[in-house]
């Protein structure tokens, strides 16, 4: 395991960061009642890929309940975020089957390409809001209503990640 110090460091800072922006900024937002961002969950996909199973769901299920915590919704973030991070590595495998190999040490926009990226990212962003809304409703009676929002969080969460990785590393030339 060809983890540092910095990266560990990194981690937990990014871990704190994202439950406090979560709580105290994109939870008060509200955009029609259909659209939440969920932007939390950019720390499972940003998790190293070295990051053996078992810290990868302890980290997930210490995130969720961070959320659940301040946002008193018992356990489901967690739960959502665990299923989220038992979904990374099968979803790892089956973007990067193929000739493509994995560039750097974690999961990036710079490393891996917008291809590799926008698919690894929607598939994990749809499992997390899809488990969150369904298992928040638990019941079919309004399956259409909670699919519009999972749909539209999603794309918003999607875009914020997306924006937040060009941040994080523009274009040099």
């Amino acid at each position: 395991m060809d983890i540092t110090s910095r990266t560990v460091f990194l981690n937990i800072v990014r871990f704190f960061f994202l439950i406090f922006f979560q709580v105290l900024i994109l939870n008060h937002l509200n955009l029609g009642g259909y659209i939440n961002p969920y932007f939390y969950v950019f720390f499972i996909l940003l998790l190293p890929f070295e990051t053996p199973r078992w810290l990868l769901l302890l980290s997930s299920f210490f995130l969720g309940l961070g959320i659940d915590l301040f946002t008193n919704t018992l356990g489901l973030n967690a739960s959502a975020s665990v299923l989220t991070a038992f979904a990374r590595p099968f979803v790892i495998s089956i973007i990067s089957s193929g000739t493509e190999s994995l560039i750097g040490n974690t999961p990036s926009l710079k490393n891996q390409g917008l291809k590799w990226f926008l698919y690894y990212t929607i598939s994990l962003v749809l499992i997390h809001h899809f488990a969150l809304f369904y298992l928040e409703i638990f019941r079919f009676e309004e399956f259409f209503q909670t699919f519009v929002r999972l749909l539209l969080s999603s794309t918003f969460t999607i875009l914020l990640i997306l924006i937040s990785e060009y941040l994080m590393y523009p274009k040099t030339k």
